[in-house]
């Protein structure tokens, strides 16, 4: 099977960057865009390796329909979603990335019927499995980035949910029901439907902020200068696969 790697973007300069490097598929003139349910999906060669480039959108469901999307209209082999997300895991600083080791919801609370919190009513998983092979080339990636000096990757668990968390009290209880590396608002939603179509994924995520209201080291975050370490973090990746 040829491999064919959807990329899902969570920021709009990010997938831009990404974009702008997609050359033409084989035989053809210039790089496919297709219009599906709001949404712009570009099709194209990075780096010599078939992709489909789409910005989601922001929350859950917008990212749970573009990857079924992906899977579906598209046929992706592979999912990579990258974006920015809030620190949870000690020592992490903002433009320090982690990427998925699993993901779950930290707002799917359905206690009342006798689950756990995260726990999905009637779904054999809650915690959706990164796949090891992307995951263990992201870290040799990392590893070789010179853009990635000074800064450290974590591998861990990313919690996800329609909100954004800006309160330290909201953090200490989600640390406490979900443990994870950081918090955003997509990453298990496209885990989710991956999962459901059996399709490996990999979440990537540059910490934007401490996921609290402290205000310490938020506002050091650059939005270009994160784009421009995920998009080469992710061509490198892309590659490798």
């Amino acid at each position: 099977m040829e491999k064919k790697i959807g990329i899902i973007g969570a920021m709009s300069v990010e997938v831009e960057s990404l974009i702008a490097c997609l050359k033409p598929l084989e035989g053809e003139k210039e790089v496919r865009k297709v219009e599906r349910a709001f949404l712009t999906f570009t099709e194209g060669l990075l780096d010599g390796v078939h992709v489909v480039i789409v910005r989601s959108g922001v929350g859950k469901v917008n990212a749970a329909l573009c990857a079924q999307r992906l899977c579906i209209d598209f046929g992706v082999t592979n999912v990579i979603n990258t974006g920015i997300a809030g620190a949870m895991a000690s020592g992490l600083g903002v433009l320090d990335f982690v990427c998925s080791t699993d993901a779950l919801y930290h707002d799917m609370d359905a206690t009342g019927f006798g689950y756990k919190v995260t726990e999905i009513p009637q779904m054999p998983e809650s915690d959706f499995k990164a796949d090891s092979k992307m995951l263990d080339v992201a870290t040799m990636v990392f590893a070789e980035m010179e853009e990635a000096r000074g800064h450290q990757m974590v591998c861990g668990r990313i919690a996800s949910g329609d909100q954004f968390i800006s309160d330290k009290d909201v953090k200490a209880v989600i640390k406490k029901n979900c443990s994870p590396a950081c918090v955003e608002m997509e990453g298990a939603a496209i885990a989710h439907a991956c999962y459901l179509n059996d399709v490996p994924f990999l979440i990537i995520r540059c910490m934007s902020d401490m996921a609290d209201d402290s205000g310490e080291n938020t506002y050091n975050f650059n939005e270009e200068v994160a784009a421009k370490m995920s998009a080469s973090f992710v061509r490198k990746i892309v590659v490798r696969l």
